[in-house]
């Protein structure tokens, strides 16, 4: 999905896989484009001018220097430093207070600073055309990058306006910090990385001096390299909704209790400022306002007809992107065009980019040539559904600590499943069962297994566990065999089942339950509660989902099915049936229950093929 390289990650470790080969995409013809290519100079001609300036003004200061001290040298002055008298000393305290006062008055302003990081194109070891796994992204900001190039002649010959900011959103560890650089690698401009609580300051006003302080160097950067790159990471810190003016909190009344205003974060400005800055990308600089303010002075004593021409606002060619994991809970200014002209989502890989990470970073990495096969790294592929590029590096990192536990150099595919499997439900934990104790987690999980083999559609069976993990006695792992996005009603039902598989093998085999299944029921009272209120299964088709505000809000369903007592009782309906069902199931294949309790009490743990085996074996034993 995307490359790894060193150097180029940041605190999410967010890492990208590498193509040797371009890709042949809709992106890459249009960075081919004639009309592209003849803009795609405009910045580096800006960039060398910049420079020739630079050589310039270093060879007229050098000479100025030279000048200066030749000059000195042969009218005999002597070059040393000053010397004071002996009443110097008396003046030191009174010296020594003034520039504490200085100091401290000053203190502020040094903490308007802007906290950015500056990385160089030649800091980036990987760029757009060697990233795979993200084509839809890369897609759009190569087509972005193409008029951030040419923006001249985006401008001048065709007339439009570039995008000034793009919003990367997506869940954590997706690669969109790396494909900011890997943006930044491509235009071969200054890239500008900030965390946005970097902005956030102890005193007062400072916040805002942070931001604006921040674009001055963005523009700056701009006018010398022609063009810059700024990125903002999780700017859902100082760019939250501002709510309604009518929320505001009213002044107090009386002045009983009253905190002083030097201090504070100006939570109240940030947002504010930022569309201030968003908006205000072509602010000319110091000297070109002070131009400004001359000849506009001067032409008010000139008639119209011989009057300096005025000097317009220079072009800042910058392109301002933020990640965020929260882009719905940002302020709507933010997001309208001429802001933020454009939202990347960043989802999970698929199955195929997967596959692709897999290969990438068992490429680098000590492995056995078991894991060479593509059985097995389809396998992976598979078993990794939902991870992010950085979880399936971190899975083949755990997967070489075992194997280095267990004295050998290379992981096997043995170790990267142990691996996952302590990733997902936690390491083993030593525990002393009474007899009692172990029978009932016997008896539980191997109700589980049960139901989910003969009830469950389409589940592989993983784990069968009496072993301590994560504070649960025992566990029932099971997966989808094929990648699925979508549940069928018969599928949620099942689902149920197999949630209430240890509570019924309890009351068959001791007449009756213990606490075991307190997790359980809580996860199929949850599954039933979404059929009644969301999925419109249970005979009604009313949404709770709609209710977005109150305290039975969006994010508790179950609170606002429970809380009715009609949806209250179609969700008690929906969990007896399948409580019968499974009594019905249990008591049908004792057999195979027994034979899984059994197994579970003599190994304690059964993985995959284990279980099937002694499901078949209980199955092959039947008359």
């Amino acid at each position: 999905m995307y490359g790894s390289s060193a150097g180029t990650s940041h605190d999410d470790e967010e890492h990208a896989l590498v193509n040797d080969r371009t890709p042949a995409s809709p992106a890459a013809l249009l960075a081919g484009s004639q009309l592209m290519q003849q803009g795609t100079a405009d910045v580096f001609r800006h960039r060398e001018r910049s420079r020739l300036k630079k050589v310039l003004r270093a060879i007229t200061v050098v000479f100025l220097l030279d000048a200066f001290l030749y000059n000195w040298y042969t009218t005999g002055h002597r070059i040393g430093l000053p010397s004071f008298g002996p009443e110097f000393i008396y003046f030191l305290p009174v010296i020594g207070i003034f520039v504490a006062i200085a100091f401290m008055a000053l203190m502020p302003f040094m903490f308007g600073r802007s906290p950015h990081l500056t990385v160089y194109p030649e800091q980036v070891e990987i760029g757009l055309t060697e990233i795979k796994g993200l084509d839809t992204q890369v897609d759009e900001v190569i087509r972005t990058l193409d008029v951030f190039l040419g923006y001249a002649t985006f401008r001048d010959e065709l007339g439009g306006t570039p995008r000034r900011g793009i919003l990367f959103e997506g869940p954590p560890g997706t690669g969109k910090t790396f494909l900011a650089k890997a943006m930044a690698k491509q235009a071969g401009v200054p890239f500008m990385f900030i965390p946005a609580p970097s902005f956030v300051s102890m005193w007062q006003g400072m916040t805002a001096w942070r931001i604006r302080a921040f674009f001055k160097k963005l523009r700056k950067a701009a006018r010398k390299e022609g063009g810059a790159i700024g990125f903002i990471e999780e700017i859902d810190a100082v760019a939250m909704s501002r709510g309604d003016v009518s929320s505001a909190t009213a002044a107090p009344s009386d002045l009983a209790r009253t905190t002083s205003a030097f201090f504070g974060s100006g939570e109240g400005s940030m947002v504010n400022e930022l569309l201030i800055q968003l908006q205000s990308f072509d602010t000319p600089p110091w000297r070109d306002r002070m131009r400004g303010k001359l000849i506009a002075w001067v032409n008010g004593y000139l008639p119209p007809n011989r009057q300096f021409r005025s000097i317009g606002p220079e072009y800042h060619n910058i392109l301002l992107i933020a990640a965020t994991n929260r882009g719905d809970s940002l302020d709507p200014a933010l997001l309208r065009p001429g802001r933020f002209d454009r939202r990347l989502y960043f989802d999970l890989p698929t199955k195929q980019e997967r596959r692709d990470l897999i290969d990438f970073f068992l490429a680098r990495k000590s492995h056995h040539e078991q894991l060479d096969d593509d059985a097995d790294r389809e396998r992976i592929a598979h078993e990794t559904f939902g991870y992010t590029p950085v979880m399936i590096e971190h899975l083949f990192d755990e997967a070489l600590l075992v194997s280095l536990r267990e004295g050998r150099r290379q992981m096997n595919f043995e170790d990267v499943m142990e691996a996952k499997f302590t990733e997902e439900i936690g390491t083993k934990q030593v525990t002393n069962y009474t007899e009692t104790d172990r029978d009932a987690v016997a008896t539980h999980e191997a109700g589980h297994a049960t139901v989910a083999y003969l009830v469950g559609v389409g589940r592989r069976l993983e784990v069968l566990s009496i072993i301590k993990r994560r504070g649960a006695l025992g566990l029932l792992a099971h997966s989808d065999e094929e990648e699925r996005f979508t549940r069928t009603k018969t599928e949620l039902e099942a689902g149920i089942a197999i949630a209430l598989g240890g509570l019924a093998a309890e009351e068959m085999c001791f007449g009756e339950s213990g606490t075991g299944p307190g997790a359980d029921l809580a996860a199929a009272t949850s599954l039933a509660a979404q059929m009644v209120g969301s999925f419109g299964m249970a005979g009604s088709l009313i949404s709770y989902e709609a209710v977005a505000d109150g305290p039975l809000s969006r994010s508790n369903l179950v609170g606002k099915v429970l809380g009715n007592p009609e949806t209250k009782q179609r969700v008690e309906d929906i969990l007896d049936g399948q409580r019968e069902r499974v009594r019905e199931v249990l008591a049908e294949n004792r057999d195979i229950h027994g034979a899984l309790r059994d197994a579970l009490m003599e190994h304690d743990e059964l993985v995959r093929d284990e279980i099937l085996e002694v499901i078949e074996k209980a199955l092959a034993n039947r008359p």
